[in-house]
């Protein structure tokens, strides 16, 4: 009998991205056969490529909005383009992933008999009129926006799930994801963390949005992992659930934390604010906390200096 027998087979899709190859190795030191499937429409081979080596781990480039044949006994599906300046450069093809994507994930489960994690996201609340945000909101989204594909397209993959559950009898889980940051963040997509370690390091001028009064809150990876994982594990419970540190910030004040963690001379440069930015953003952790016995661990100021640090590494 193989040494790799008694292993559950996990599918993690958008496996070489930011969370997707943080989650790969996760699953690989809990014992885990570990199938990384990716595009790399935005993934990166530099994200995994030390992962190679574990007999455990297998890597299939695939696109998901093309039906995957594989036996499994868990798939995460974090496969979409998370960024604004990656989803929205090919919007088409992002709501697809959302869509078409979905429906041949859980297609794969139904077949297969697998439990199905769908990494959803907190821009399913659109610029909220409830803060902090609770699973129960509804949200206020935008369906024709150039956000749009992204937002509404990861609502109605959370509308699959339900449909597929209550239909089909496949085993769901939703998990809402809040802003989360760490090392392997892309050093070009345009997200508030990157860009401003990214522009402090190089002394450019940080880029502010709006005024900087919108505000964010920030999660570091490895607490994120953690909770897609106990999310997948738990019994009895399908979710929505927010995953998200409360800890809010203006982006104003971000930025300045940014600069003393980095020691930068860069000035602040205010630019107007993007179409349907949300002006607050902020988890209710409420649900986490019951169901998962889960929050965040890893404080702000920890969390920046190790991305602070590889983001040097990458840029030497």
């Amino acid at each position: 009998m193989s040494a790799l027998s008694n292993k559950k087979t996990v599918v993690v899709t958008g496996g070489a991205g930011f969370i997707g190859s943080h989650l790969c190795e996760y699953l690989l030191s809990r014992g885990n056969y570990v199938v990384c499937v990716d595009n790399f429409f935005t993934g990166s081979k530099e994200n995994i490529k030390h992962l190679l080596s574990d007999p455990a781990f297998e890597v299939i480039r695939h696109d998901i909005t093309m039906p995957l044949y594989i036996e499994c006994d868990q798939i995460y599906n974090l496969a979409c383009p998370a960024a604004p300046v990656h989803y929205q450069s090919n919007p088409i093809k992002t709501i697809k992933c959302s869509t078409v994507g979905m429906i041949n994930m859980l297609g794969l489960a139904k077949r297969t008999k697998a439990r199905i994690l769908q990494a959803s996201t907190s821009e399913v609340y659109g610029n909220p009129l409830v803060h902090p945000q609770t699973e129960d909101y509804w949200g206020n989204v935008n369906p024709i926006g150039i956000r749009s594909c992204y937002d509404e397209g990861k609502r109605v993959a959370e509308t699959l799930c339900m449909d597929y559950r209550r239909k089909e009898g496949v085993d769901i889980r939703i998990v809402r994801i809040h802003n989360t940051y760490g090392p392997r963040l892309a050093i070009n997509d345009g997200r508030v963390v990157s860009n401003f370690i990214v522009q402090a390091l190089r002394n450019e001028p940080l880029t502010v949005y709006g005024d900087g009064s919108a505000t964010r809150c920030f999660c570091y990876v490895s607490d994120m992992v953690e909770g897609l994982y106990k999310m997948m594990n738990t019994d009895g419970f399908v979710g929505p659930v927010n995953l998200g540190n409360p800890h809010e910030f203006t982006v104003l004040d971000f930025a300045k934390k940014i600069l003393a963690l980095t020691g930068s001379s860069s000035q602040i440069a205010f630019k107007p604010l993007p179409s349907d930015d949300p002006e607050r953003r902020r988890p209710n952790n409420s649900l986490a906390k019951e169901k998962l016995d889960w929050e965040p661990k890893v404080a702000i100021d920890e969390g920046l200096q190790k991305t602070i640090a590889y983001f040097r590494e990458v840029l030497r």
